[in-house]
């Protein structure tokens, strides 16, 4: 299991979008379709919202790869 460790830049990251950035999947396309077909976990559970706000302290887990999400440190 590989595990990757993303520090937000703002307030949170959409679902779909921290997907793209991890490079676990090549376009917005795939990305609605992995989260659409039930293969993405956010904390342990699965997640069918491509939208849904990932923020830091939260962990997001596709296929055997694991992103811990890192708050800002700069945000208030």
């Amino acid at each position: 299991m590989q595990t990757l460790e993303f520090e937000l830049d703002s307030e949170y990251v959409e679902l779909k979008q921290l997907l793209k950035l991890a490079d676990l999947v090549t376009s917005g396309g795939e990305a609605k379709t992995v989260i659409g077909d039930g293969q993405v976990l956010v904390d342990g559970e699965v997640e069918l919202r491509k939208a849904c706000k990932i923020r830091g302290g939260q962990q997001v887990q596709f296929g055997d790869t694991v992103i811990n999400v890192i708050a800002d440190s700069d945000a208030p």
